[in-house]
């Protein structure tokens, strides 16, 4: 077990925790990303849902994915302190005991799964009782500090949330279910390894096996190139299924092409150009890699909004 697993390495002090504090243990801007692919993966859904029910499913699938922040930052508080990216989480500031972080994520763990279970059917919250051990115990604990492809395997995790909308109104999953994972899941690489090409000394010093380390750059940037080449017909393919329209198409067309164009610029970068200009075009395109999963769930609902019209 990590010495992460015992609270030795971060001392609260006198502090005392506040509201906010907790908050940021279930990693709020993450949930967001997850209550709105889950949002859209319930909306698209061919199956009608009373607005409380709905609201009840993303709110208990939100809590789940706050319990997994909040295991996670239990679990990683040692190299979470060593990474200037993670050195402010409550954690290993000193602001919430590990203890504490521990207990909030167990027992969140449980109220979201039985609580989405009696709100819709237990098939969901089986899929995300499911997603929360993958987080928490093969990404975190093992995948995450045992491999460089931590990220594509673990990439899982953020990918479920639209399945478990969708199956929170439908009791199943479906091709286009399946799409929203597979979009989901093959966008997680290129957008963290463009973040790791410039945070690589983070990874370094808190000895994570990110590609960039064991790799290298050369290798890394050539990855980003092969996964978004690989992501595009996911992407596309999603337009085929009853859940898309042509705004979708259209959207997944346009955000594809930026997308490749953006991964053949950093797979052509030398390093001593990236370095000497603060790697400009790699903060570019993890930028735009977040407007790019917003964008291809968002034009999804849109069309399911245009079907109602």
């Amino acid at each position: 077990m990590s010495d992460a697993t015992a609270n030795t390495q971060v001392q609260t002090g006198s502090y005392e925790p506040g509201f906010g504090d907790y908050v940021l243990l279930l990693k709020p801007r993450v949930m967001s990303l997850v209550v709105f692919t889950a949002l859209v993966g319930l909306l698209v859904a061919p199956v009608g849902v009373s607005p409380m029910v709905g609201f009840t499913a993303i709110l208990f699938i939100a809590l789940g994915a706050g319990a997994s922040g909040a295991l996670n930052m239990w679990y990683d508080a040692d190299i979470d302190a060593v990474m200037k990216r993670t050195a402010k989480r409550p954690v290993p500031a000193g602001k919430v005991p590990a203890g504490e972080a521990l207990t909030l994520g167990l027992w969140l763990s449980a109220l979201s799964v039985v609580m989405l279970g009696l709100a819709t059917n237990w098939f969901a919250a089986g899929l995300l009782a499911f997603t929360i051990f993958f987080y928490a115990v093969i990404y975190t604990m093992w995948l995450k500090r045992s491999t460089p492809w931590n990220i594509v395997i673990g990439g899982a995790a953020g990918a479920f949330p639209p399945m478990i909308g969708w199956a929170a109104v439908t009791g199943d999953v479906s091709l286009a279910s399946i799409l929203m994972f597979g979009l989901t899941f093959m966008w997680t690489p290129p957008h963290f390894w463009a973040l790791a090409l410039f945070m690589k000394s983070d990874y370094h010093e808190a000895d994570v096996p990110m590609l960039t380390v064991t790799h290298g750059r050369k290798e890394t940037r050539r990855q980003v190139l092969i996964y978004t080449v690989l992501l595009a017909p996911v992407a596309l393919g999603l337009a085929f299924t009853e859940v898309a329209g042509p705004v979708y198409l259209a959207a997944a067309i346009v955000l594809n092409a930026i997308f490749l164009k953006g991964a053949w610029d950093i797979w052509r970068r030398d390093e001593a150009v990236a370095e000497a200009d603060n790697y400009a075009v790699e903060k570019k395109v993890f930028k735009f890699s977040l407007l790019y999963l917003f964008l291809h769930f968002g034009a999804l609902l849109v069309d399911a909004i245009w079907r109602l019209i």
